[in-house]
């Protein structure tokens, strides 16, 4: 695995564009010029010297607002990932081991939490429950562990195939020890692999519904800074190049960051998933 993962550079990438999002979001006490909630110039003020990315409709700045913002956007990615692969990772493990009436059951859950509009239901669920941080991440979370699922399961029915798993069977150790002790153990890899692939698909998600205004009012992330650019007129105005590029962009990298290491991941650790490109 080790040397697969040498020889990929996009995986690297990826590790690399993590690390400086996270390490923005931990430094932002020391990162940001200035308090994000605080007044710090004039409405609209252009990017300067004392704002390098310019300020929004009530003088705030906007560089950061931008690095706070971080904070927010990677938390709800990372802890909605966790509620997803925890799901998932439980649901493909009990699919995959009972193939008989349980697993039918519960891929047929799979099966139509993969075929309805999630996104829908996301906004559906977001806007019945309020505007919160912690709804936000059950939303996402509980809604985003089918095909992390489908996929653990089918490593798990090639799992419980191996000789070591039937001879387990065979001298009467129970279902739980053989789960816990074989075949979780080959699974931890390609769940790992999900899961960051599951906080790209968060991030984005999230970013979705703040920009529709199901966001937490009290929290800045990336997405609630492009609501509030669209709901201030910053397109009118002309800020749109210093209020809305940047945590577009910003979403775009980490997005693409998750992305990159999911795949350099699922390559490295499953063999079967490498393709020669």
């Amino acid at each position: 695995m080790n040397a697969r993962w040498r020889r990929n550079p996009l995986g690297w990438v990826g590790i690399v564009l993590l690390m400086l999002m996270f390490a923005l979001a931990i430094g932002a006490p020391w990162l940001a010029p200035y308090d994000p909630a605080r007044l710090s110039g004039k409405p609209f003020e252009p990017p300067s010297p004392a704002h390098p990315l310019g300020t929004n409709d009530i003088g705030q700045d906007i560089l950061s607002e931008l690095i706070f913002g971080a904070r927010v956007s990677l938390l709800i990615g990372v802890l909605s990932a966790l509620i997803a692969i925890g799901i998932g990772t439980t649901v493909g493990l009990l699919a995959g081991f009972y193939r008989g009436i349980v697993g039918t059951i519960l891929m047929r859950a799979v099966d139509v939490m993969l075929i309805i509009p999630v996104f829908p239901l996301m906004v559906l669920l977001a806007a019945y429950l309020g505007q919160s941080l912690w709804n936000l991440v059950a939303v996402i979370g509980l809604l985003g562990w089918a095909r992390p699922a489908r996929i653990i399961r089918s490593q798990v029915l090639s799992l419980v195939e191996r000789d070591y798993v039937i001879a387990a069977r065979a001298i009467g150790a129970r279902d739980a020890r053989i789960v816990v002790r074989h075949v979780l153990p080959g699974v931890l890899s390609l769940a790992l692999a999900q899961f960051v692939m599951a906080a790209s698909s968060a991030i984005l998600t999230e970013a979705g519904l703040s920009f529709l205004g199901l966001g937490d009012p009290t929290q800045k992330s990336w997405g609630s800074i492009l609501y509030y650019a669209q709901a201030r007129n910053a397109f009118l105005s002309g800020a749109w190049a210093w209020w809305v590029l940047p945590p577009g962009l910003m979403i775009a990298v980490s997005v693409l960051g998750f992305a990159l290491a999911g795949f350099a991941l699922e390559d490295a650790l499953n063999p079967q998933l490498r393709t020669d490109r």
